[in-house]
């Protein structure tokens, strides 16, 4: 079975999100025997983020790696898991919410696909970007 990272490029609506992911350099992360958790927003949900936006986080790497990891949970989180839980701690180091009241949604962002299992974890796929506060408080 393909890892997280070979998933997610083979699935052809997350070019993006593999380009930040080797810009952050958080590919050996995600290569690795994990398991992580990725919710993982669709070419289109990066689509909505001003282009200069992504250019200015492209600089400044450090903001993108949190970016990023604020996007990865420890182990794998399956849909029966998010149903039980309020809040996930990221690798980044700070909490998402969940919302179970209408579908899954973590933060503000839907979850459109749940469980497209990979070799060292799992991917959810969501509509929007999720900011860290520090990162959404600039």
């Amino acid at each position: 079975m393909p890892d997280i990272v070979e998933t997610a490029t083979n699935a052809g609506s997350f070019k993006t999100l593999v380009t930040v992911i080797e810009a952050a350099g958080l590919l050996d992360l995600l290569q690795s025997p994990g398991p992580y958790t990725v919710l993982a927003p669709t070419d289109e949900a990066f689509a909505k983020i001003p282009t200069n936006t992504i250019t200015s986080w492209l600089e400044d790497i450090p903001k993108l790696k949190k970016i990023l990891t604020y996007h990865i949970l420890f182990g794998e989180v399956l849909t029966e898991n998010l149903l039980e839980l309020s809040s996930a701690e990221t690798v980044e180091g700070s909490v998402v919410g969940i919302d179970t009241s209408e579908g899954i949604k973590v933060n503000d962002a839907k979850v459109l696909t749940s469980d497209i299992l990979a070799d060292n974890g799992v991917i959810h796929i969501i509509d929007s970007v999720l900011l860290p506060a520090m990162v959404a408080g600039e």
